[in-house]
């Protein structure tokens, strides 16, 4: 039988915190053993020959969380930046940042736009960074740019509104990893993942390891994906 590789993988990257409080840390030290892991998987996708991969980095709603564990979150998101974007530029990786970063300071923002610019003409995997997202957010901001081109009704078509996600020109993910147990999307693409194969594992995620993440790939070569037919 032919493996199938999908195209694109999002990853909803959950249980930090919870890794962290299972060994008596704090809660930040769980959000820095996710960000390496990160990382690794970045580079598994690569090797298995996932084109596109888009992590669920920051929610609209993680704003609602502890001062000092967003400013640790927003101030980890820059220095991962400076300190792996290199790494990522030579190993080919495409950077992209998904959502309203507009939110943040004009210093973190700088870096993401950089990030972006930096590694633009690579030919390797497209790392999509899903920044200050939520999907009702994308398709509301969708649903305005639209209503200030003022289009014909017949113009608005599938593919024109998606046109106006801020996740454009991205595939839609074949592949939607949860990890820590939890069983919802919690906003994550719900446009662009309707036909998705959806994955929920126990594994928290700074736990999450190459082995599970080949076993996911290689239950989706096995699925028959109907898309409606």
């Amino acid at each position: 039988m032919e493996t199938k590789t999908p195209t694109c993988v999002g990853i909803i990257m959950d249980g930090n915190r919870r890794w962290a409080k299972a060994r008596g840390e704090f809660t930040l030290k769980g959000h820095l053993a996710g960000s390496q892991k990160l990382k690794e998987v970045a580079i598994w996708s690569r090797d298995a020959g996932v084109k596109h991969l888009i992590v669920f980095a920051f929610y609209t709603e993680n704003w609602k969380r502890g001062e000092e564990e967003v400013s640790y979150l927003l101030n980890l998101m820059g220095e991962f930046l400076e300190t792996e974007l290199e790494y990522f530029h030579k190993e080919g990786g495409i950077l992209h940042c998904v959502g309203d970063i507009l939110r943040f300071t004009p210093e973190l923002q700088k870096k993401l736009i950089q990030a972006e610019q930096k590694t633009k003409d690579n030919t390797g995997t497209h790392i999509y960074f899903a920044l200050n997202y939520g999907g009702r957010q994308e398709i509301i901001s969708a649903v305005k740019k639209i209503v200030e081109e003022n289009p014909k009704t017949e113009e608005i078509t599938e593919d024109y509104f998606a046109k106006h996600l801020q996740t454009f020109s991205m595939p839609d993910p074949d592949i939607i990893i949860r990890t820590s147990g939890e069983m919802r999307l919690s906003g994550f693409l719900p446009w662009q993942g309707v036909y998705s194969e959806l994955f929920f594992t126990k594994t928290l995620w700074p736990d999450f390891s190459k082995e599970e993440f080949l076993s996911i790939l290689d239950d989706f070569s096995n699925r028959e994906r109907r898309i409606g037919k």
